[in-house]
């Protein structure tokens, strides 16, 4: 189900899942999901340097290539369109990760549905710091992650028309 990791990725230390159920079609999930590569849809007062990110489509994003920035500090590592998108850490971030690997892949859940899944991939510092990155940094991704899926789930489900408060 997953897409295979490029052999040349360490194995993690830690790996989690998220998912999210989004009342729309697969196709319109993924561009929504190549968003991305300009903002976070997560909490942007935090990541985004308070510019909030795109609540409208932009064109072009959807037209991914392999090395592509995703939220400045990522690149497009592999992706298949309308199924999965893997992203890699550009640089590691030295306290807090030594790598970090992401995949959204997107799957036809009936017609109108898509579960959005996402597997976080980590290798931990090695350094004084490593015990508490271990203890923090998964609950402050879950925070974040879960920001993001409902921000793009809102975003990809709303209707031509339809005003959303965000």
């Amino acid at each position: 189900m997953w897409p295979a990791d490029p052999a040349s990725w360490a194995e993690p230390e830690a790996t989690w899942y998220r998912g999210i159920t989004v009342n729309a079609p697969t196709c319109v999930v993924f561009r929504w999901l190549c968003q991305i590569r300009v903002a976070p849809y997560s909490y942007d007062w935090i990541d985004n340097f308070t510019r909030q990110s795109p609540r409208r489509l932009l064109s072009g994003l959807d037209q991914l290539e392999i090395g592509q920035s995703v939220m400045t500090i990522f690149r497009v590592s592999d992706f298949s369109a309308d199924r999965y998108l893997t992203i890699h850490l550009s640089s590691p971030l030295g306290l807090l990760c030594r790598d970090l690997s992401i995949t959204y892949l997107c799957l036809s859940h009936g017609v109108e549905q898509t579960r959005l899944l996402v597997r976080i991939g980590v290798l931990y510092p090695k350094n004084f710091f490593s015990p508490i990155t271990r203890l923090l940094l998964p609950a402050g991704d879950l925070v974040m992650m879960r920001k993001q899926l409902l921000t793009l789930k809102r975003l990809a489900e709303q209707r031509p028309g339809r005003k959303h408060l965000f």
